[in-house]
């Protein structure tokens, strides 16, 4: 049986598969285009923009940004919250200090049901 995911969990997962879809296709354009010329940064933001993938970058930290904000609203009617609230709202807080917490951070929040 399928787990039920909240908005942000669902909203996520289609953010993320969309951006994996378009990095593949960005990888694809660069390999065609490095075959006929040097990717000089001008090619690259080109690239960036027509395969869609700066968008769906765009759309996956947004999506992120909400799920992270969701499951620390979920997480405060747990009971563990209420006795580990310093220890979770300081990570909650410091999320953005590096890209391997804000990953965690990212996992435990789609583990949430």
């Amino acid at each position: 049986m399928k787990p039920i995911l909240s908005k942000a969990q669902l909203d996520y997962t289609k953010a993320k598969n969309m951006f994996e879809n378009r990095a593949k296709v960005l990888e694809k354009e660069i390999a065609a285009k490095r075959a006929l010329q040097e990717i000089t940064q001008e090619v690259m933001e080109e690239l960036v923009q027509a395969t869609g993938f700066h968008d769906a970058y765009n759309d996956l930290v947004v999506a992120e940004n909400a799920l992270i904000e969701w499951s620390h609203s979920t997480i405060k009617h747990e009971k563990s919250y209420k006795d580990n609230k310093a220890a979770i709202d300081a990570l909650y807080e410091n999320v953005n200090a590096s890209p391997e917490k804000r990953q965690e951070l990212i996992q435990l929040s789609m583990k949430i049901r």
